[in-house]
């Protein structure tokens, strides 16, 4: 329930305490997980700072020696542990603190296994997924580095990336890679590089170490922040046989940091041998081309047509003149033929003719309306008739018939 104060009607410092310490006191006992700092003891009491492994948090345990003789030796500075406790608000001095009821070590089993449980839930969201990852440039103008200071790692892939391509540019942030401190410096340095403009490719490299010292590098902030990052990123953390779920998120996965130089920086001498290649297959090829047409225009130029065109035309019009002879000759001929036969014809049509018989001395009877008169029963006594001699006709008219 808020507290109703006023300028005019303020509560003193005593009721603010007490309500604070009511609230902290309904929490009850908790368990909570976090790395030691601090670690010291005073008589029978323990003291120390439990601080949170992402966030710059921490808050003060207070425990009896009994209770951290109890988890063994493994309670020491910089130990990951699970503290049931009892949080405890003093009025006094107005400080928070936890009361530590039992602590446990975080084991190396312990720990693989929430690892597995976060790579399950990552995977089921897909950031592992290989179409999410992008390629890295051919040639990044800068690259970010996120390394320990004045680390091998550093050395190593800055040294290698420069022995590679001498003009490759870098900017470098410097972070703690282990410890309560590693994952927000690296998020930070990876949020500055990932804005600038300017940065083609990060890099997030580490030296080998324990496990317990990679554990950084699969914090799921961490592992988020990567897969947010607009900049492709390469991870190199620890060496070959180390895999901490950075690299199973981070676009391109290096085995060492400078594995990761050489995959992020192209080697210029090799660039220059393939450029050479390349160079003298390009000539290789047009010269091929230039002799194969050089060997068609040569060929083309050896042929009759260009050789000599005169003859070739000469050639040609003797060619028509034979043509044109052979056509006058078999028109000469058809036309011989078909007079011939226009001859023969008429003498036949000239045999046939009415008027060849009438010649002879023939005549054709015909009535008035031009019919002809076969025979002597169909005519009529005093019939007119009309006969056609071949000089021409004459009119009579049936008197007698026998």
């Amino acid at each position: 329930m808020a507290m109703e104060t006023t300028a005019e009607a303020p509560v003193p410092v005593r009721t603010v305490l007490q309500a604070v310490s009511g609230w902290i006191g309904k929490l009850g006992r908790i368990w909570v997980e976090g790395q030691i700092t601090d670690l010291n003891a005073r008589g029978g009491t323990v003291y120390m700072t439990l601080r949170d492994p992402v966030a710059n948090m921490s808050v003060r345990v207070v425990g009896p020696r009994a209770v951290f003789e109890a988890a063994g030796p493994a309670v020491t500075d910089g130990a990951r542990v699970v503290v049931h406790a009892k949080p405890d608000f003093w009025i006094n001095r107005g400080t928070f603190s936890l009361s530590v009821l039992e602590i446990r070590p975080v084991g190396v089993g312990e720990l693989l296994a929430r690892l597995e449980r976060l790579k399950q839930v990552l995977a089921a969201e897909g950031l592992f997924r290989p179409e999410r990852k992008r390629p890295l440039p051919f040639l990044p103008g800068k690259i970010g580095l996120i390394c320990g200071r004045d680390s091998d790692a550093e050395h190593d892939v800055l040294q290698n990336a420069r022995r590679r391509w001498p003009a490759v540019a870098f900017r470098v942030e410097n972070t703690a890679v282990q410890g309560s401190y590693a994952v927000g410096e690296v998020m930070e340095a990876l949020r500055t590089l990932d804005a600038d403009p300017g940065i083609d490719v990060i890099i997030i490299a580490r030296g080998g170490g324990a496990m317990e010292d990679l554990l950084p590098f699969s914090d799921e902030a961490l592992v988020r922040a990567v897969s947010a990052a607009r900049t492709p990123v390469v991870s190199a953390i620890g060496h070959e046989q180390d895999s901490p779920i950075l690299d199973l998120v981070a676009d391109v996965r290096a085995s060492t940091p400078t594995d990761a130089a050489k995959k992020a920086v192209p080697d210029v001498r090799e660039q220059l041998q393939l450029v050479r290649q390349l160079r003298d297959r390009g000539r290789r090829c047009l010269g091929g081309a230039v002799e194969r047409e050089v060997a068609w225009l040569r060929a083309v130029r050896s042929r009759p047509a260009l050789a000599d065109p005169v003859r070739e035309i000469e050639r040609q019009s003797e060619q028509v003149t034979a043509l044109r002879d052979r056509a006058r000759r078999c028109l000469s001929g058809a036309l011989d033929r078909a007079g011939d036969e226009l001859s023969h014809t008429r003498a036949r049509l000239l045999a046939l003719s009415p008027a060849a018989t009438l010649e002879r001395g023939y005549a054709i009877v015909q009535r008035e309306d031009e019919t002809v008169v076969r025979e002597s029963a169909v005519v009529k006594d005093g019939e007119r008739l009309h006969v056609r001699l071949a000089d021409g006709r004459l009119g009579v008219t049936v008197t007698d018939r026998e």
